[in-house]
């Protein structure tokens, strides 16, 4: 146990002397691409297709796995990995979630390496953050493993017996796999016809991708397609010996407007540095960033009366819990005809004036700052937002919250260090009058 601590220690030491400051931005995300290289999975720490699209990317990566996908699990691997996707007492949901349960990153990418094992080594509360993180919003992309523990299961190529469901799979895409019976074999694919994906590159123009990698991985078949109402083919296997070729070997399915969308592959383009296959991943993550949940709008405001945004994630009431790094709470008002003035007044609670919130206004839709027509910027959280003679209708107002972590790189992905308070919310009082 005292080495165990030992090497806690040592970990969190080498956070320290790592730290580097985050990149700013205000679209509402903390930033694009989580990759989950987690227990049981491919130790993946580079994600060409990020590099190339010029995406900010983090990452938890299991070290264990790196040579060997049957070593052992060690407490290292099994403590962080809780710690950053799971929670823990600074950070209540979770990396992957805002306190109120919206998505943090654009894109969770799952990589291949065992499913099962995966989602076992989450327990239910990290299973339940995926879940959450696409019903709420987040898109998801998984190759290989990274597409069987995103359904609900397997069944044989001949759907004659019962199917294998797995309590340890996400269930994003609702619906089943068949497993290929191939490995550490490159194959071809086809492109669909009028497949989303020909909407960012044309792959040469033939419809044909040529020599993507595969190992053990899997498709879905038209029946399974059927039970997910919606679902678009986006490839298919070129591989005439085996039960594959012409098979579904890439998919997307996004359950309604509020959801995110989910992009499946069997194979793996992740790793590829140029050309085709390049495109291919970079159009994944593309097709599934153009398919986020629609922003949503916290409350309309009533004139006059304060509404403390002050809840913590345990309370499990979102519309009035705190934002998170680089994130938007969206309200609205209605705005009476013949004001003078209308003044968006923000407020610190005690204890929480050293953070930055911005606040925003517009009457063309969402108020985000690049595209309100009122802003206020000023560093701190008490602000007032003066609109003269504003004309009557519905005002869309915006908080966002300026303050973040700084993040460190470290063999075992990424942690956080700074201003971590940040991760589990910072609490105001928003008021129009």
């Amino acid at each position: 146990m005292k080495n165990s601590f030992r090497l806690i220690a040592a970990a969190f030491l080498l956070f320290a002397a790592l730290g580097v400051q985050a990149q700013n931005r205000t679209d509402g995300y903390y930033k694009d691409i989580f990759m989950d290289s987690g227990i049981k999975l491919t130790s993946r720490e580079d994600l060409p297709a990020a590099r190339f699209l010029g995406l900010q990317m983090e990452k938890f990566v299991s070290v264990e796995t790196k040579a060997d996908l049957g070593t052992q699990t060690t407490y290292v691997d099994t403590m962080l990995q809780a710690n950053m996707m799971v929670g823990n007492p600074m950070d209540e949901n979770g990396c992957l979630l805002y306190p109120d349960g919206a998505p943090r990153y654009k894109v969770l990418y799952v990589n291949g390496g065992r499913a099962a094992s995966h989602g076992k080594s989450l327990g239910e509360e990290g299973l339940e953050r995926v879940r959450k993180f696409v019903k709420n919003g987040g898109s998801y992309v998984g190759t290989c493993a990274g597409m069987f523990v995103a359904s609900l299961g397997t069944h044989a190529f001949v759907d004659t017996l019962p199917p294998k469901l797995y309590d340890g799979y996400f269930g994003v895409w609702p619906s089943l796999c068949v497993g290929s019976g191939l490995s550490k074999t490159p194959t071809g694919m086809f492109i669909e016809p009028g497949s989303p994906l020909l909407n960012y590159y044309d792959f040469g123009g033939d419809m044909y991708i040529d020599s993507v990698y595969h190992n053990g991985g899997g498709f879905t078949m038209p029946q399974d397609m059927e039970r997910t109402p919606g679902a678009e083919v986006l490839l298919r296997y070129d591989y005439p010996k085996k039960k594959m070729h012409n098979q579904i070997s890439a998919w997307a399915w996004k359950e309604n407007a509020s959801a995110g969308r989910v992009v499946l592959c069997g194979s793996h383009p992740e790793g590829v540095t140029s050309g085709e296959r390049l495109h291919l991943f970079s159009a994944f993550l593309k097709y599934a960033m153009d398919g986020l949940g629609a922003p949503t709008v916290k409350a309309n405001l009533k004139m006059g009366e304060p509404r403390r945004m002050d809840r913590c994630t345990h309370d499990v009431m979102p519309s009035f819990t705190r934002i998170g790094d680089r994130q938007y709470h969206h309200f609205t008002v209605d705005v009476p005809a013949g004001l003078d003035t209308l003044k968006i007044c923000l407020s610190s609670v005690k204890g929480w004036a050293g953070f930055d919130l911005y606040l925003a206004a517009s009457y063309d839709g969402f108020a985000f700052l690049d595209k309100a027509g009122y802003e206020d910027i000023s560093l701190g959280v008490d602000k007032v937002l003066a609109i003269p003679a504003p004309k009557a209708g519905k005002l869309y107002i915006s908080v966002f919250c300026g303050t973040t972590v700084e993040a460190v790189e470290t063999k075992y992905g990424t942690q956080y260090e700074g201003r971590i308070e940040v991760l589990n919310g910072v609490p105001y009082v928003i008021k129009v009058e």
